[in-house]
């Protein structure tokens, strides 16, 4: 099963040191890039992301990334 597009360009998230982000996945979720419980019953599972600076993070919205959950310009190829 492959993830579903969520966006064909990057989510930028301010990040907060010591604090833990679950990036969506599946695509599904409505709270993206992070993850609201739609993966439920699928092979899909959040990654966690524990900060460790406060500073300005890409996540993936294509989901197509090889670089999870981090965005690596997949998108550009969709």
């Amino acid at each position: 099963m492959k993830a579903a597009i969520s966006e064909k360009k990057p989510f930028l998230v301010k990040v907060e040191e010591g604090k833990s982000y679950f990036w969506c996945s599946c695509g599904q979720s409505t709270k993206q890039p992070l993850c609201d419980g739609s993966h439920k019953g699928t092979s899909f599972l959040p990654l966690k992301y524990v900060a460790t600076e406060n500073k300005d993070i890409y996540f993936c919205g294509c989901k197509q990334t090889k670089k999870q959950p981090f965005c690596d310009g997949s998108h550009n190829k969709l």
